[in-house]
């Protein structure tokens, strides 16, 4: 096959995977991942970043959320066929031999014109990305790396290296593309990119090398002043002299061996942002630059960050420090729920660090292992209950100096005898680390991810799908198993008085779905079929490690139901419609949303006729839940329930 007088070069060589030693790491390395089928990956911090990436070079990242975006925010398929234009990007022109030859690794404008190889390395820890280009025509590799840092953001490692032997000079232009400024939420993204590129402000501070990217103002169609006050910052540092680029608007003059003309100030055009300068490397000589980008920083943040590239002589220095931080954040982490492992079986170890690692991610960790932190604490309560926060403050108060952990706590609250008081804390597990499950290969299921307060104090947060957190919190457990009677009683306090459970469970509670008319994924969904396994597996934990702790727990009145606005229809429809067999009840949610308000979350429990809180014994729980799915199907179904406790 030629391209007009160029034979292209036909690659036979076979995808290969192993275990390699990169740097100071062990990787797993894919050879030749590029005649596979597009793949998506995912990279993780032990902080709130997040990043996918497509083995195509496509991705998105960000902070906390998809708000909080880098590059935008798509679902997969987009993703993966937006590699020419969203993040990385290198253009390289080559003199040997006395011609310039242009080379742009890992793009579909140079494929088949050289002999290349194409290598994918993934750390065991799971926060450090490389793709790897051999050309062995021009006798020379280029890699780039995705990694984190807490304090900086997302980092590029850049890295040329010569093969020959030989001296050899490389124009460098390396950058990244599509980045988005603060202020630009997912939806606004997918439906008026074309208007938030009108808004656009991308700007170079000369003497750092600083490039702002901003919005004019925010996006809206009101007449009211609304100002953008946050920037995404993108800097670099390793090479001499660069010249720097704020858009695409010049790559294809480079590919044609033109200079490069500075760009300081860009509006309403896609955000890039580009370093471009000329290399020498001697024989077998390696170069590294990198480039460092962080979103919504206010204008103080962007000012620090201005003193500190311009005073800090030792800038690189600090990232790698900090990226090696991150990385023993999450060995950390994972050691926590028992992740490590040594063994003869490398994958297998790197498996079980694997599944610790995103089990955690899905239903958090115990960072303080046991100790209970006392503000942390009444935060909780307050969040749930206010009422009871109040009647209970000088319980609090008392407690306030002592050194706390989860046993000696439960321990004051059981001689309190206050079921409200004890239910509460029980169920209070100071987990973090924790998000939801959602990802742009499932577009409908969004994520959040809050480790941090805005004093920049780690948070305790957790939320995910009810059969998400039960089944991670099973594995959980036996790290942590003096929280297995909070896990049970979380468990069985977000159950419904007919026996199922809501769709979502949360530090404070839990959440079920509202039908939004205009969504065709929009829908209620009320479930039952995890119940049994997940709660058995707990059960049975909790007798082996404590016995007799269940047989106490059986006659304990602090257990209560969650009153979820759902209705499940008569016997009789069932019957002649056996597709709609719940209904959503919009009164009953709004009197629970006014609970919610006056009380705190716990105005989502079922309650008595005169306002207080129904409690119930273990015992009785267990039946209503084993047998109140069975009385749905009898007709007139439900009516038990009201001549065996009038008070419902």
């Amino acid at each position: 096959m030629y391209l007009g007088d160029l034979e292209m070069v036909q690659e036979a060589e076979k995808v290969k995977g192993e275990f390699v030693r990169l740097e100071d790491d062990v990787y797993y390395k894919i050879s030749h991942y590029d005649l596979m089928s597009p793949f998506f990956m995912t990279l993780v911090s032990s902080s709130d970043h997040w990043l996918f990436i497509s083995s195509s070079g496509g991705l998105s990242a960000g902070r906390r959320n998809p708000a909080n975006a880098l590059f935008p925010y798509y679902t997969d398929d987009k993703i993966t066929e937006s590699s020419e234009h969203t993040g990385s990007k290198t253009i390289l022109r080559v003199f040997r031999a006395g011609k310039w030859q242009l080379w742009e690794p890992f793009s579909q404008h140079c494929s088949g014109l050289y002999s290349i190889t194409r290598n994918l390395y993934k750390n065991r820890i799971g926060n450090k990305l490389v793709f790897e280009e051999i050309n062995e025509d021009l006798h020379l590799q280029f890699s780039y790396k995705w990694t984190f840092s807490e304090k900086y953001g997302f980092v590029k490692i850049s890295e040329i290296k010569d093969l020959s032997g030989e001296e050899v000079h490389v124009d460098v232009l390396d950058g990244i593309q599509n980045i988005l400024p603060a202020g630009v939420d997912p939806d606004l993204q997918n439906v008026r990119s074309t208007l938030v590129d009108a808004y656009k402000k991308n700007e170079l501070e000369k003497e750092t090398g600083l490039g702002i990217f901003s919005l004019s103002s925010m996006i809206v169609d009101r007449a009211e002043p609304s100002e953008s006050l946050a920037a995404t910052t993108v800097w670099s540092r390793g090479l001499v002299q660069p010249t720097y680029l704020l858009s695409n608007d010049q790559l294809q003059r480079f590919r044609e061996g033109y200079k490069l003309e500075q760009e300081d100030f860009i509006k309403a055009q896609k955000a890039c942002f580009f370093v471009g300068a000329e290399l020498s490397l001697a024989g077998n000589e390696c170069l590294d630059w990198m480039i460092v980008s962080e979103v919504s920083q206010s204008s103080a943040e962007v000012e620090n960050l201005l003193q500190d590239l311009l005073t800090a002589s030792d800038m690189e220095v600090k990232v790698r420090k900090s990226i090696h931080e991150g990385t023993i954040g999450i060995k950390r982490l994972v050691g926590l729920a028992d992740g490590l492992q040594k063994g003869a079986d490398i994958l297998s170890t790197g498996r079980h660090f694997s599944n610790v690692l995103f089990n955690i991610m899905r239903g958090g960790i115990f960072e303080e292992i046991y100790h209970i932190d006392h503000a942390d604490l009444v935060d909780y309560v307050r969040s749930v209950n206010r009422k009871v926060l109040k009647q209970n403050d000088s319980f609090f108060n008392r407690i306030k100096d002592k050194d706390l952990n989860i046993m000696s706590l439960m321990s004051e609250v059981r001689n309190s005898l206050k079921p409200n008081l004890q239910r509460i804390c029980a169920e209070y597990l100071p987990l973090s680390f924790s998000r939801r499950h959602g990802d742009p290969s499932r577009p409908w299921n969004t994520f959040n991810i809050e480790m941090k307060g805005p004093n920049g104090k780690r948070l305790h947060n957790y939320e995910g799908n009810w059969r998400d957190i039960f089944q991670n919190w099973e594995a959980l457990s036996y790290s942590f198993p003096h929280f297995i009677e909070g896990m049970i009683t979380k468990f069985l306090n977000a159950s419904t008085i007919d026996g199922y459970n809501p769709y979502r469970i949360t530090r404070e509670g839990i959440d079920w779905e509202v039908i939004e008319p205009d969504d065709p994924w929009s829908y209620i969904g009320y479930w039952g079929d995890h119940q049994v396994i997940y709660l058995l597996k707990l059960l049975e934990h909790a007798e082996n490690h404590f016995p007799g702790m269940l047989a106490e727990m059986l006659s304990q009145d602090n257990f209560v139901y969650a009153n979820v606005p759902y209705r499940i229809r008569s016997y009789t429809t069932i019957r002649s419609n056996p597709n709609d067999t719940i209904e959503f009840m919009a009164d009953k949610a709004a009197e629970i949303d006014q609970r919610v308000k006056r009380y705190g979350s716990d105005g989502k429990l079922v309650m008595g006729r005169d306002g207080s809180i129904l409690h119930v014994n273990m015992c009785e729980k267990l039946l209503v839940m084993g047998l109140a799915k069975l009385y749905n199907f009898i007709p007139e179904g439900g009516i038990w329930m009201n001549t065996q406790r009038p008070e419902w």
